[in-house]
This record gives structure tokens, C-alpha cells and sequence, in this order.
């Protein structure tokens, strides 16, 4: 998340690709150590191996262009990938005899807004890898332009996470964006008008987290923290510790925040943004002669009410017209948010007088306040009330007892980013079959739109496919 903005700021520069073997080497390096001291992660699995290497053996001959299409529900995700392709396809194309270039390495894409709350280095770090940035939120020419170049001609394959951003569940795809097919198919159209015939493939991976042992315990200390920081009395209060443990106390203590915070939130934008919401007293009355299964449908419309209501509160601010998808309207927002804090019509901000200098820090302050709102949608876009009612196991749980206390950290003020580590936890990662660009380019000559819906569709079902039980 980025940090709250005061001040006003330069516009924000691209941050070209500038790869460095060295970088590269010395991160490979210390992932090992990262992997085992800053995240959960206890351990990496890859099935299909053998497919991606051949993929790279090709690439390295000239007969085919590719870019890894990740599933990303975690901000773990990136490393996994670099430890999948460094440490453990090597493994796997010496027992096949399959030849790897050398450097085994790739190009992605990253979301440009990343160095603005990770940090500078964070911005160079990534260029030295290959990184090749983007805005998510408005057409941006130079960055698509460096992508596009980068997947037709570079020295290495591309990757992206076609999601464009964390969703935060083990066991859901979010919508995808259809950049990535668009991506394909210019890379088809760039090879041919220089006369080359390199086949082009997007290729699914799978990323899934599953926990070594099941951490109810840490899950219900959380909800018990969540449920005191929402001014709950903790649900397990005179139970024994076989009821706090059980999964139907959970589900209702589960239920029961949700609830609480609904009308909290509720209450919030209708007292003070004069939305057109209903009162807690009406909702409470409603739910009480409910199933479970309509408790969470109730819970399912009131919380897409609740995030359109957040996301009109920022639109009307910035006058941006409701269109498009949760994911799409937040993408608008942060760029407009960004277009009153990075100013690109300010040639030099150092030399403004202190009164435009002030004025210019208002706007930038009081447009950074505005973000809080999406930021709030940005982290609950991907929530449905049958989650947890689907399958009660401890992934879902802890999926998401963590995105509500990434909620009520945004709201107190505080880093949603620190999330405790529940327990220890094994990722595997499944690398799909190639999907073909290049078979479909016929298809995307005469009817575009829906050949790159097609493609992403597609690419949709082959993630949600990856996904195990």
C-alpha cells in the first residue's frame, strides 16, 4: 500500500529495463535465505517442469517467443517464480537432457506504482532484473511500447500475473485482464512484419499455498484480535478449547465480524458520505431468521453495495464516471489520485513559490485521503460470501480472516502489508500446457475483440483449472 502523500511530487519517470547478470546471480543467490526468514514459505513444489524447460530450449533456438502467465494470490508470488525457474527446472533439464541458456532468466512486467510504497530501490532492483514497468490505471504508451519490444524481441522469455494484482485467495482466479492476450497477439504481428516465424505461446501457471499444518490455532487468535479491534467481545469467551477450535464456532465468529463490520461500514458511509445505504438496526432485524446460506448472500449484496458506495465517494471527488468492473474503476481512481500527487504539468517543483508549493501539497494530501477509499475496495474486490461456506478449510479460513485484517489496518492507519505468519506453508506451482497465439491470429485479424476474449478466457479456465482441492 502506498503511504499517505503530503507533499507534492515530480511526475513519476519510467524506469527502463536494464538488465544485469550480476543482479540476477546475487538474488538468486539469497532467495533461499529470503524465502526462509521473510515469508511462510517451507517449501517449493513444480509439477510440468519438463514442459518449460523444453519451452526454453526453444526460445534459446529461435523457434518460439512465450511470456508465463502466473496465477498471483500472494505478494510471495514473484519469488516462487524465480526459485521455480533458477533452482529447480535446472534439476529437472539435467535428468531430461534438455540444454537451458544460460542466463536462465526472464523479463516481466510489474506494476509501476510498486517503488512508490516498497521503496526506490525497489524501482532499480527490478530494471536491473529485467522488470519492464507499467500504470495499471490509463493507456500507457511507453510502458506498453517497452513490453511489446521486450516479448518480440528481447533476449529473454516475458512473464506477468494477467490477475494485475493480488487477490488474496488460494482457491479463486480473479477476472483477468485482457493485456496479456493483447500482448500475444502485437507479438504475432510484430514477427511477421519482420518476416520471422517464431511460434508465440502464453503459458499457464499455477501458484496455490497450502499450510504443512493446520494452523487453527493461529487462525482463531486472529479472530479473536479482529474481533477486539472491531469492539466485538471475542466470541470463544467460556468456550473450551475444543469449541474455539471447532469449524461451526469459527464459521459463526466468521460470520459474526463480517456482519459487524458490514453495518459499521455501513453506518460510516451513509452518516458521513450521505450514501443511500441501510441502517444497522434494519439489516440486523433482516439476518436473524436466516440460513447460513442466505446469511452469506445477504452478505455477499450488502458488501458489493458497500464497496460501490466507497468507490463513488472517490469518483465524485476526482469527477470520474462509474464504468467498467470494481477492478476497473480502481484502477481510474489511483491514477487520478496519482495525477494530483505526481505532477506532470509542474515542470519544476523546487522552484514553485510557497504559495503554489502549498496549494500543490493540499491537492496531493487531500488526493492520497480520497485513495483510502479504493485502497479499501482494492482489498475486498475479490470477497464473495460462499468462500469459507464452500469448502471450511483452514486455507480458506486464513485467507480470509487475513484480508479483513488487511481492512482494519488500512482503516487504523496501520502497514497492511506486516501480516503474521500463521504457519509454515508448501507451494506448488503447476506450469499448464501452451496455449498458441499464433494458431489464433486468423481469428484476431477478423474479429479482434473476440479473439483476445477468447484467449483470455481461455487462460481463465486453464488457471482456475490448476487449482487443487
Amino acid at each position: 500500500m502506498p503511504h499517505s502523500t503530503v507533499h507534492v511530487q515530480p511526475a513519476l519517470e519510467f524506469i527502463p529495463p536494464n538488465f544485469k547478470p550480476l543482479v540476477k546471480k546475487g538474488t538468486n543467490l539469497i532467495l533461499p535465505w529470503w524465502l526462509r526468514f521473510k515469508t511462510s514459505i517451507a517449501e517449493v513444489q513444480a509439477d510440468n517442469l519438463e514442459t518449460l524447460a523444453q519451452l526454453y530450449q526453444s526460445f534459446n533456438q529461435g523457434k518460439i517467443r512465450f511470456l508465463m502467465a502466473f496465477r498471483h494470490p500472494s505478494a510471495d508470488d514473484p519469488f516462487c517464480m524465480g526459485y521455480m525457474i533458477w533452482r529447480l527446472m535446472p534439476k529437472i533439464a539435467k535428468q531430461r537432457g534438455i540444454t537451458l541458456p544460460s542466463p536462465l532468466h526472464y523479463h516481466f512486467i510489474y506494476d509501476r506504482g510498486i517503488p512508490l510504497w516498497a521503496g526506490a530501490f525497489v524501482g532499480k532492483w527490478y530494471s536491473y532484473l529485467g522488470g519492464t514497468p507499467i500504470y495499471r490505471g490509463k493507456l500507457d504508451r511507453q510502458g506498453l511500447k517497452s513490453a511489446r519490444e521486450l516479448f518480440a524481441n528481447g533476449h529473454l522469455p516475458m512473464m506477468a500475473a494477467p490477475e494485475g494484482a493480488t487477490n488474496g485467495h488460494n482457491e479463486r482466479v480473479s477476472p483477468l485482464e485482457p493485456g496479456i492476450a493483447q500482448m500475444g497477439f502485437w507479438c504475432v504481428e510484430d514477427i511477421l512484419k519482420a518476416n520471422r516465424s517464431e511460434e508465440v505461446f502464453i503459458v499457464p501457471v499455477g501458484i496455490q499455498y497450502k499450510y504443512l499444518n493446520e494452523p487453527w490455532e493461529n487462525v482463531e487468535k486472529l479472530l479473536t484480535k479482529l474481533e477486539k479491534d472491531s469492539g466485538l467481545s471475542p466470541g470463544s469467551e467460556g468456550q473450551s478449547a475444543a469449541q474455539r477450535l471447532a469449524v461451526s464456532s469459527l464459521y459463526a465468529r466468521l460470520l459474526r465480524l463480517g456482519g459487524h463490520l458490514l453495518a459499521t461500514m455501513e453506518e460510516f458511509y451513509r452518516r458521513f458520505y450521505h450514501r443511500d445505504l441501510p441502517k444497522a438496526s434494519q439489516e440486523s432485524s433482516s439476518l436473524e431468521s436466516l440460513t447460513d446460506e442466505q446469511i452469506n448472500e445477504t452478505i455477499a449484496m450488502r458488501l458489493n453495495t458497500l464497496l460501490n458506495a466507497a468507490l463513488e465517494v472517490a469518483e465524485e471527488y476526482f469527477h470520474i464516471q462509474p464504468k467498467g468492473s470494481f477492478i476497473d474503476r480502481c484502477r481510474r481512481l489511483e491514477q487520478a489520485g496519482w495525477d494530483c500527487i505526481y505532477r506532470e504539468d509542474i515542470e519544476n517543483v523546487a522552484a514553485l513559490s510557497p504559495l503554489d508549493r502549498g496549494l500543490a501539497d493540499r491537492l496531493a494530501e487531500e488526493a492520497s485521503l480520497r485513495m483510502w477509499h479504493m485502497r479499501l475496495v482494492e482489498s475486498f474486490v475479490a470477497v464473495s460470501g460462499k468462500y469459507v461456506k464452500e469448502k471450511p478449510t483452514v486455507d480458506r479460513f486464513a485467507d480470509t480472516t487475513l484480508l479483513v485484517l488487511d481492512m482494519i489496518n488500512r482503516i487504523k492507519g496501520d502497514n497492511p502489508l506486516e501480516r503474521p505468519q500463521l504457519g509454515k506453508q508448501r507451494v506448488q506451482m503447476t506450469v499448464g500446457e501452451p496455449i498458441s497465439v499464433s494458431g489464433r491470429w486468423d481469428s484476431y485479424q477478423t474479429k479482434r475483440r473476440i479473439a483476445i476474449s477468447e484467449l483470455t478466457q481461455d487462460l481463465q479456465t486453464a488457471l482456475e483449472g490448476m487449482i487443487s482441492a
